[in-house]
């Protein structure tokens, strides 16, 4: 190795190590501390997930809620139309019906009618 190389990686070794020294120096707190310190902010992080996932929760609940009395309404609705439209149906049959007999009877008196007049021409024939 070249003394240039050499002396790089002197310098890079006590740049470190004078480096870790005044980080331990200059901590602030211990090692207990710190790990004191993450403890509670894991549990403070926890309490708000779990805190956050109560109110999704709740808000989950009141969409499915809402969702399902809009679905009641909305199927109450339809079965009133339903029942409208056989109501309509029914009468419109009823009324079908009573026009075909109608129909039938006009038609069974034209056809006696047509009969008839047939009848009197051909008596006026013979």
């Amino acid at each position: 190795m070249s003394d240039k190389a050499s002396d790089f990686i002197k310098g890079l070794v006590i740049g470190g190590l004078v480096g870790a020294a005044l980080g331990i120096l200059y901590a602030p707190k211990s090692g207990k501390e710190t790990r004191e310190d993450i403890a509670r902010k894991a549990d403070e992080l926890m309490a708000k997930a779990r805190e956050e996932y109560e109110q999704a929760l709740d808000k989950s609940k009141r969409a499915y809620e809402s969702a399902i009395r809009r679905l009641k309404e909305v199927e109450a609705s339809v079965k009133e139309k339903v029942e409208d439209a056989e109501e309509k149906v029914s009468d419109l049959a009823e009324r079908g019906k009573e026009t075909f007999q109608d129909n039938k009877g006009r038609l069974k008196k034209a056809i006696e009618a047509g009969v008839e007049a047939f009848r009197e021409e051909k008596e006026k024939i013979t």
